[in-house]
């Protein structure tokens, strides 16, 4: 994990959005807070309908990202 503040984040916004039960959520990347892998705990996210990664480092997404069957939008954009 390259940026370890970026990951960071990613999982307290993660951990915000189980708590609120979150449709959606954002973990775009920029700047500093680029996103090299995605945290596993993602996959709790059962009802998520939309996710935003844009932005991000990302070269492989985790088996997790399968659990997310309510997920109808997803944002790669800009993903390198």
């Amino acid at each position: 994990m390259a940026d370890t503040t970026a990951y960071r984040i990613a999982e307290q916004k993660i951990e915000k959005a189980l708590r609120t039960q979150a449709t959606g959520l954002d973990l775009s990347g920029s700047g500093d807070t680029r996103l090299t892998e995605l945290p596993e705990s993602l996959g709790q996210l059962t009802q998520l309908g939309k996710l935003d990664l844009s932005g991000n480092r990302l070269t492989v997404l985790p088996e997790s990202l399968s659990r997310l069957t309510r997920l109808l939008s997803l944002d790669l954009s800009g993903t390198n």
